[in-house]
């Protein structure tokens, strides 16, 4: 099936989330009563709410999003391209951004959504963060009422999963296994939270979020059994 599948009419994304507060004392007291309910069957005993406030960026409820990237294949003749861009800054902007893009290129039904473990948090965190924001969900991330094989998104992990449900495979060791040449990256994502409140970082974390999506490219291309980007494929707009 994957074989069928036209390319371009794929958009691969990747997000980088971060808490909403630098600090856990930056919250009301009611949010972190919330925080420590919502965690207390994660957290170890020995490991207090506030400690364990630097993972609160995995939760939709508790986090935000700080970098959307994307990247499509295009194609002139018998010459192939794969363009990434980033949307970054304030959170509201960032979504509503990310939906234009979709209303203009992506939403007619041919068109699919691709993220690695998309379906478990990319996808429904920026439908939950929209939500949140009072954004109103674009088709693509509307699934009220879709039937299994309605829904727009491939997911590079489900993939590889080959049925398995229970296995799980992070993005960079599934690169690694199939052969994927690792980029040169300076963080991973235990960091961006420190990178983003602590150094202001922002830009490494757009580096990193765009390394992501161009190596789910890869990956979904190796599941196809094709050719891998090179680096002169790979544009930057």
């Amino acid at each position: 099936m994957l074989y069928k599948l036209n390319l371009d009419h794929i958009l691969f994304l990747d997000i980088e989330t971060v808490p909403q507060s630098r600090l856990f004392s930056d919250l009301d007291e009611t949010t972190q009563i919330l925080w420590e309910q919502k965690t207390q069957y994660q957290r170890k005993e020995e490991i207090s709410a506030e400690d364990f406030y630097e993972r609160a960026g995995i939760w939709a409820e508790f986090g935000k999003i700080v970098c959307i990237s994307v990247g499509y294949f295009t194609f002139k003749g018998d010459s192939r391209s794969f363009r990434v861009t980033s949307f970054h800054g304030e959170e509201v902007q960032i979504l509503k951004q990310f939906k234009q893009l979709l209303k203009d290129h992506f939403s007619q039904t041919k068109h699919l959504l691709c993220a690695h473990n998309g379906k478990e948090f990319d996808f429904p965190y920026i439908a939950r963060r929209m939500v949140i924001n009072g954004i109103h969900l674009p088709y693509k991330l509307d699934l009220f009422g879709k039937k299994p094989w309605e829904v727009p998104h491939l997911d590079t992990l489900e993939l590889w999963k080959f049925g398995d449900y229970k296995h799980y495979t992070s993005l960079k060791l599934l690169a690694h296994v199939l052969g994927i040449p690792s980029p040169k990256e300076d963080m991973d994502g235990s960091m961006v939270k420190d990178v983003f409140y602590e150094e202001n970082g922002l830009d490494r974390i757009i580096t990193y979020c765009e390394l992501d999506v161009v190596t789910t490219a890869q990956i979904f291309l190796r599941m196809r059994n094709e050719e891998l980007l090179s680096d002169d494929e790979i544009k930057k707009i």
